[in-house]
C-alpha cells in the first residue's frame, strides 16, 4: 500500500479559522484533490484513517472540521466507541451545533476549502472530488451546486435529510450541479426514508444530473463508521469500491 503523510492544517474562512486534516501520498508529486466532509461525530481518529486510505489510492485529501465556529476538533468529547447509549448522549451536544451550520454558512465555507485546495502544492490543478458522510453528504451536494465549475464528482453515504420538504433542502440545488454523483443509502435509515430517496432521485433526473443511487440492504445510518455500533464491514467495503470507481473515472 502506498505510504501517506498526514498533517494538521488551518484554513482561513470568512468566519474564522477551520482546523483540518490533510493527507497525501508520501512523495513529491501532485495528486487529484478530494474534499472529505465529516459525519456529525466530527474530525477524529476514524475519519483520519478513512482519509489515509483514500490518500493511499492516490489522492490529496482534506478533512475540515466543519464545526470550527465552536472550537477546534474534537468539538465534543467522544468515547472510543459509540454505542446507541453513547450516541444519544453525544447528539444532545452535537444537535444544536449542527443546526447552526446553515446552508449559507456551509456554502461560504466550501468556497474557502476549495480555494485552499487550489493553492495546495500537493494537489493538482484539475477538478475536485467531494465525498461526505451523514450530514457531510448534504454538505457535499451543496458544494457541487454552489461550485459547479470546480467539482467533478460527488459521493454521499448514509446521507441525512437530503430531500426534505424544506425550501432549502440539499436536493434543491440539483439544477446547478454539473458533477457526476453517487449515493449509497442505508435501507435502515430513519434520517433518509424512502420518500426522500425518491424525491432526491427525481430532482437529479429532472435536472439531467449524471447520478447513480444504490440502497445498501441491511445497512444502518453510519454503516461506514468503524468506531460506532452502526458499522457494517461488508457495506463499508462496498462504499470504498463505489467511491474509488467514481473518483478513478472522473478525477
Amino acid at each position: 500500500m502506498t505510504a501517506v503523510r498526514g498533517t494538521s492544517v488551518d484554513i482561513p474562512t470568512q468566519d474564522g479559522i477551520a482546523d483540518a486534516y490533510l493527507v497525501h501520498p508520501d512523495d513529491t508529486g501532485r495528486h487529484p484533490a478530494v474534499l472529505l466532509y465529516m459525519d456529525a461525530f466530527g474530525l477524529r481518529p476514524h475519519l483520519r484513517a478513512m482519509a489515509d486510505r483514500l490518500a493511499a489510492a492516490g489522492y490529496t485529501v482534506l478533512v475540515p472540521n466543519v464545526f470550527y465556529r465552536h472550537g477546534r476538533a474534537p468539538v465534543v468529547e467522544l468515547p472510543g466507541f459509540l454505542d446507541p447509549e453513547a450516541r444519544s448522549a453525544v447528539f444532545e451536544h452535537i444537535g444544536p451545533i449542527a443546526q447552526e451550520l446553515t446552508p449559507e454558512r456551509a456554502v461560504r465555507d466550501a468556497g474557502s476549502y476549495l480555494d485552499w485546495l487550489a493553492s495546495c502544492p500537493q494537489a493538482t490543478d484539475g477538478p475536485v472530488g467531494v465525498t461526505g458522510y451523514c450530514l457531510g453528504a448534504g454538505l457535499a451536494l451543496r458544494t457541487a451546486g454552489a461550485h459547479p465549475g470546480r467539482v467533478a464528482a460527488v459521493a454521499g453515504f448514509h446521507g441525512a435529510f437530503l430531500a426534505t420538504e424544506a425550501p432549502d433542502s440539499p436536493h434543491t440545488v440539483a439544477g446547478q450541479v454539473t458533477a457526476e454523483l453517487y449515493f449509497g443509502h442505508a435501507d435502515q435509515d430513519q434520517a433518509l426514508p424512502p420518500e426522500q430517496i425518491e424525491r432526491l432521485d427525481k430532482a437529479l433526473t429532472e435536472a439531467g444530473v449524471r447520478h447513480r443511487t444504490e440502497v445498501y440492504a441491511g445497512a444502518q445510518h453510519g454503516y461506514t463508521q468503524a468506531d460506532t455500533s452502526a458499522y457494517d464491514a461488508e457495506a463499508a467495503e462496498r462504499h470504498w469500491e463505489a467511491l474509488l470507481d467514481l473518483f478513478g473515472r472522473t478525477l
